[in-house]
């Protein structure tokens, strides 16, 4: 099973949506001992940084977040997902993130238009198999102010021009992000979702 955590910050019931249009198993959850008992943990969102760090921390699903991706389980962040699994970002001063990957989130520069909203290409770099059978210079669907910055090129799995070259997509082992919404990007985005259940599966 391919647990989607609930920490109150939206779009929860697209991307069960999107898994289940891509013919994959996945179910919301809202208690740390069911994401500890999944296959596979999808950590979704948007909003604002530092409320969704206090409301992963209030429920317990900052660690259960952290056991997975220690555990070796398949992990997906989307979005604001993706942003979380850093070690901090700069919205509204400085707060602390999950620091599974090192790096900063910061937001885009000024003089271009904000909120980032529309499709965009992914130029992908290296391989991870949740991009299989996705052709590099896709077009994804963004809706985003900020933007990961890693520390080094070891993890950027994807990058995308918007102003300035930012990295979309960020992969190690069983942790794969993207900055994209992948249950609204049409066939390639659900492409995404079915690879990801495919590797839940062989784990």
């Amino acid at each position: 099973m391919i647990a989607i955590i609930d920490y109150g910050m939206g779009n929860l019931r697209s991307v069960e949506k999107g898994f289940e249009r891509a013919g994959v198993s996945a179910r919301i959850v809202r208690e740390p001992e069911e994401a500890d008992r999944a296959g596979g943990v999808v950590l979704p969102g948007v909003g604002a940084f530092a409320d969704a760090m206090e409301n992963l921390r209030k429920t317990g699903m900052d660690l259960a977040v952290k056991r997975a991706a220690a555990d070796g389980r398949p992990l997906l962040g989307i979005c604001l997902g993706l942003q979380l699994l850093f070690e901090a970002s700069e919205e509204w001063g400085y707060s602390e993130g999950l620091g599974i990957f090192p790096g900063l989130v910061r937001r885009l520069p000024e003089g271009l238009k904000v909120p980032h909203m529309g499709w965009n290409q992914v130029r992908f770099k290296g391989f991870h198999p949740i991009f299989e059978g996705v052709p590099d210079n896709s077009s994804f669907y963004f809706v985003h102010s900020y933007y990961v910055d890693p520390e080094g090129d070891a993890i950027k799995a994807g990058v995308t021009d918007y102003g300035i070259e930012f990295t979309s997509a960020v992969a190690h082992k069983n942790i794969a992000a993207i900055q994209f919404h992948p249950e609204k990007s049409s066939a390639l985005g659900l492409r995404i979702l079915r690879n990801f259940g495919g590797i839940v599966e062989r784990c």
